[in-house]
């Protein structure tokens, strides 16, 4: 149990987080000033915006080429400014202050340079708006080729959004269109635990409008730091039907490791689906109650206006869903998470897959990547070097290519752990992780990557295979402390 000074710590540290996040700390920022290093030439906001609309880079670039130096060499005299960015704003976020905040950003940017997420998709700014640029820089634009190079995204959402925006982003990576662009947060979300993991707080702050302004300054100014992301592959047996989130797309190749033993027989046809996680996946009854919560979001939207009221909703109907009472009234057999999985992982610098038990009391199993889990909790706590020898772990970081394995209990358990008066039960440390699902009297299981639940169907004679692996190159944030 941790101490009482460091309990301390942990409620001053919030408190100060609180403060930065309400825009009370920092330098007065001058508006017209700060507008100059990040508002892009209106060429260069027209030609990506065209882009987009077009969706054709190459004509929208020449079009604006010739169009802006008339025809005699004055685009030369055009400069890029000193941290020319695009902001993504999912104006639906953030309660009532959305719609505002996306005129204010308007506001201290260039129009073209806020899309709405209701009208510009990531993947088209990556597929048209960013090769209008490399267009343009090819015919000898000069601003443009240092606009690109200097480029940032501020993304204005919660953590799906993020994760949304990392995703197309790093899809220029695999296609080796570099430089990838570093990305910073203002955090609108419920749990905004990638905002609070690089200093960009935990809420949407009151005195905002100093706030935006502060926020930009630090998304020009802030070092980057590397983030791990996971690439995760689900086989199912095919004929199941399964409703899974928009960050899970099938896919024709199933790509599963083939020098790991499996129980029983294969099914003769497959599903495969692959997505990106970049903070947590889990399965059983986390996922269990977050899957609830979000059906009873959708169907009575009235309930939850912001971030406030969905966590008194989310604890609420916590409370409803066995994550406290199952223990006792249900058959042994429904009760823990070992009855129907089988645990593999690659620990670090090992290229052989070992069985991990699964403890009989568990009910829930969470991969953690970021220190923040559940709106800024630490579950994985803080061990001391000689209980990480002895386990044959090592300290936890962002960028470290291992996922944190630990399991939660009843709700009291969870609940003691949320309140970071106990840590979580410690299960392994990955650098690749293996799941077996199979059912028999469970008829489903439920699995949540990054916030998003889904009810993944188990078949009694056939296993369901989750298979978690690092991406090959790191995601770019933005440091906001």
């Amino acid at each position: 149990m941790d101490s009482p000074s460091t309990t301390r710590s942990a409620a001053r540290s919030s408190m100060i987080e609180s403060i930065r996040a309400c825009g009370l700390t920092g330098m007065r920022i001058d508006k017209e000033e700060l507008r100059r290093k990040i508002t892009m030439p209106l060429y260069l906001r027209s030609a990506i915006r065209d882009a987009i609309r077009l969706k054709d880079a190459v004509a929208a670039a020449e079009t604006h080429y010739k169009g802006a130096d008339g025809g005699a060499g004055l685009i030369q005299d055009y400069s890029a400014p000193e941290g020319p960015m695009v902001v993504f704003i999912n104006s639906r976020s953030g309660g009532r202050h959305g719609p505002v905040l996306k005129e204010r950003l308007q506001q201290l940017m260039g129009e073209e340079q806020v899309f709405d997420l209701q009208d510009v998709k990531p993947h088209e700014f990556v597929q048209y708006g960013l090769p209008c640029l490399d267009k343009l820089a090819s015919l000898g634009d000069h601003c443009a080729k240092e606009t690109r190079e200097k480029l940032g995204v501020v993304v204005a959402g919660g953590d799906g959004t993020v994760g949304w925006i990392l995703g197309c982003l790093g899809t220029l990576n695999k296609q080796g269109r570099e430089p990838v662009p570093p990305v910073a947060i203002i955090p609108l979300g419920t749990g905004n635990d990638l905002a609070r993991s690089f200093g960009w707080g935990g809420s949407f702050p009151f005195a905002w409008k100093s706030a935006v302004k502060r926020t930009l300054h630090r998304a020009i100014t802030g070092p980057v730091a590397r983030l791990d992301s996971w690439h995760v592959q689900i086989s199912m047996p095919s004929g199941e039907a399964v409703d899974l989130p928009h960050s899970l797309k099938a896919t024709e190749e199933c790509s599963l490791d083939q020098g790991l033993e499996i129980e029983g027989a294969l099914p003769d046809k497959t599903n495969c689906y692959d997505g990106v996680f970049y903070n947590y996946f889990s399965i059983g009854m986390d996922a269990q109650v977050a899957y609830g919560f979000h059906h009873l979001r959708n169907e009575k939207p009235y309930l939850a206006q912001g971030p406030i009221s969905n966590k008194i909703i989310y604890s609420g109907y916590s409370c409803t869903q066995g994550w406290f009472l199952t223990p006792c009234i249900s058959d042994p057999s429904l009760r823990g998470l070992k009855n129907i999985l089988r645990l593999h992982v690659k620990k670090v610098n090992c290229s052989e897959w070992e069985q991990v038990p699964v403890p009989k009391s568990v009910r829930a199993i969470v991969a953690l990547n970021l220190h923040n889990y559940g709106s800024g909790r630490n579950p994985w706590g803080s061990p001391k070097p000689r209980y990480l020898e002895k386990r044959g772990f090592v300290e936890a970081h962002a960028a470290d290519g291992l996922l944190e394995i630990f399991g939660l209990k009843q709700g009291w358990h969870a609940s003691f752990v949320m309140v970071e008066l106990i840590s979580a039960k410690h299960i392994a440390q990955a650098a690749a992780i293996r799941l077996e699902v199979r059912g028999g009297e469970w008829k489903d299981a439920y699995m949540q990557m990054d916030g998003e639940p889904w009810k993944q169907p188990m078949n009694k004679d056939y296993s369901t295979f989750v298979e978690i692996r690092r991406v090959p190159f790191h995601s770019l944030m933005i440091n906001g402390e």
